[in-house]
């Protein structure tokens, strides 16, 4: 699914990381790890094709349309409700009955009663939960999640907790996260940064 040979990535004169090889076979879980700074976003965005390496090769073996990608920003519009966010996202990805995969996903994470209500008046969980629904919208092969727990609550928590034993049965997942020892129990593959 993920093949990185000789991976590098710098900004500048400033090296993330050099020579990293990485073989990421479809299904599997994939947690990466490392302390702050050491490159755990940057190799996410390089895995999602939004930065590209400045040495090495890369393999990714889905289309970028098959990508789910949840990173430090929400990549919501703040201005726009949660049916408004999810039915534009549903549009650019040509999601078939989007209106009930909406309908599901606000249900699930919990924004169903605030569904034509503005993000911008929702607390830092109440917009994560809807960034977690606009990266599963067009139900990816690839999922790559950059901190998903951070700002929920504890009732998110448990419901990504839920969630990610479910998408690790079907799809491959990549995560960093600074709660490691909740998804301990699925990780198939570890790598340290």
């Amino acid at each position: 699914m993920i093949q990185a040979i000789k991976l590098g990535r710098c900004f500048g004169d400033r090296d993330v990381f050099c020579d990293l090889d990485l073989d990421v076979p479809k299904g599997a879980f994939l947690m990466v790890s490392g302390s702050n700074g050491s490159g755990k976003s940057t190799l996410l965005s390089l895995f999602a094709g939004l930065l590209a390496p400045t040495s090495g090769d890369l393999r990714v073996g889905v289309p970028r349309s098959e990508i789910g990608y949840l990173g430090h920003e929400s990549l919501v519009y703040k201005e726009l409700t949660p049916l408004e966010n999810l039915n534009f996202f549903g549009c650019l990805y040509r999601v078939s009955c989007r209106h009930k995969r909406i309908e599901m996903l606000l249900k699930r994470y919990g924004l169903w009663e605030v569904r034509s209500e503005r993000v911008s008046t929702f607390s830092r969980g109440m917009v994560q939960r809807l960034a977690l629904c606009r990266t599963l919208l067009h139900d990816p092969g690839l999922v790559l999640l950059d901190e998903p727990y951070a700002g929920l609550d504890a009732a998110g928590i448990e419901l990504l907790d839920i969630d990610l034993a479910e998408i690790c049965s079907t799809k491959t997942l990549v995560i960093s996260s600074h709660l490691p020892e909740r998804i301990e129990h699925l990780v198939t593959l570890r790598f340290t940064l």
